[in-house]
C-alpha cells in the first residue's frame, strides 16, 4: 500500500498586508481519513502537519490538524475547506505591529 502523494498548489492571501509566497509545492501520505505531509508554506518556510479529514457532503471536505512551520507559534491549528482542487483556509497575521485576518485561497493539483 502506498499512501504518498504530491501536490503543487497556488494561492492567493485575501485581507492580508505582508507579501506571501504563492507557490507550495506539497507532499501527504493519507491513510482512512488521517492525514500527515509537509508543504512549502506561505512564510518561505517549510511545513510539517498531521490531522484528519472529513467529508462534509458530496462536494466539500473540511481538514482539521496541527501544523508546524510558521513564525507566529511552534504549532498552530490548521483548518481547510476544500471542494475539488479549490479550499480555503482562514488565515491570521501580525504586520507591522497591526493583527489582521483574511483568507487563503487556492488550487491545487495532483496525486
Amino acid at each position: 500500500m502506498n499512501c504518498l502523494g504530491l501536490f503543487l498548489a497556488l494561492s492567493m492571501h485575501v485581507g492580508l498586508e505582508a507579501d506571501y509566497n504563492n507557490i507550495h509545492p506539497h507532499a501527504r501520505c493519507t491513510v482512512d481519513n488521517s492525514i500527515a505531509g509537509v508543504y512549502y508554506n506561505s512564510e518561505d518556510r517549510v511545513s510539517a502537519y498531521v490531522g484528519k479529514k472529513f467529508e462534509l457532503d458530496r462536494y466539500w471536505d473540511i481538514e482539521l490538524g496541527l501544523v508546524t512551520g510558521y513564525k507566529s507559534a511552534d504549532v498552530i491549528p490548521m483548518i481547510r475547506y476544500k471542494a475539488g482542487s479549490l479550499f480555503i483556509s482562514p488565515a491570521y497575521e501580525k504586520h507591522k505591529g497591526q493583527e489582521n485576518y483574511g483568507v487563503v485561497i487556492g488550487w491545487e493539483i495532483g496525486k
